[in-house]
């Protein structure tokens, strides 16, 4: 019988972890800053979402974006919002730390995941970053954590379904390994056929339109909303939902 395949979506905004929960996603990754691709949200963004969804929230906790290679006073960082997360009664974090040769810092990493109980930790994609895949894999599943969110260490996922099926033999029980990046519904169901992963990850964002009546033309530093698109998260729960039968 096949496990229950989920779904986790990407937020970086409240709306969009309303929408994920009504679409029937099981899990939201909360971030800010989506051109960087992800960082720490703000002790008001967790808390108002926490409120709103019931569904398990997991926020990115990244102090900056770039590498994962991080001072002590980031370290320190990490430390008080992990403090924060708990007293907001989040499910778990998103984290991830490396060394200089960016390989996956286990001292330091271990004593995350001991500082997050009993929180679940899922490692971001610093295992993407890693020089290898397989020995970074170990040193994951040394540190304590539950999952790992991965592209495959490639841009998309889909295009690293060979690689990411023998993180699935290699971790067997011992942790989940979840495919993020460029995961949509027109591929989810293959990905999860060719790779055997049984959680997935993706923002489904589109751009939502600006509701201000008056906008400066000669201002460029607008930025864009980023929302989680309600009916491609659908298709993908309803993807996943097919290829469980």
């Amino acid at each position: 019988m096949k496990k229950k395949a989920i779904l986790e979506v990407c937020a970086f905004h409240i709306e969009s972890c309303i929408i994920a929960e009504k679409a029937g996603a099981a899990r939201v990754e909360l971030c800010d800053n989506p051109i960087e691709g992800g960082t720490s949200p703000s002790y008001g963004a967790i808390k108002q979402v926490r409120e709103k969804i019931s569904i398990l929230l997991y926020p990115i906790l990244r102090p900056r974006s770039g590498n994962y290679f991080y001072t002590d006073e980031e370290f320190e960082i990490l430390k008080d919002d992990i403090e924060m997360c708990r007293q907001l009664k989040c499910d778990g974090i998103s984290v991830g730390i490396s060394g200089i040769d960016a390989k996956i810092d286990k001292e330091r990493f271990k004593r995350i995941v001991e500082w997050a109980g009993p929180m679940g930790v899922t490692c971001n994609r610093v295992f993407d970053c890693a020089p290898d895949a397989f020995e970074a894999l170990e040193a994951i599943i040394e540190c304590g954590c539950e999952r790992v969110l991965t592209s495959g260490q490639m841009t998309a996922a889909p295009d690293a379904a060979e690689l990411l099926g023998k993180l699935v033999q290699q971790a067997g029980d011992r942790i989940i390994i979840m495919p993020g990046a460029g995961v949509k519904s027109t591929n989810i169901a293959k990905l999860r056929e060719e790779s055997g992963a049984v959680e997935f990850h993706s923002s489904a964002r589109m751009i939502k339109p600006n509701p201000v009546t008056y906008i400066n033309k000669a201002v460029n530093d607008y930025g864009n909303v980023f929302v989680a698109d309600e009916k491609e998260v659908s298709a993908m729960v309803e993807a996943l939902n097919t290829s469980n039968s």
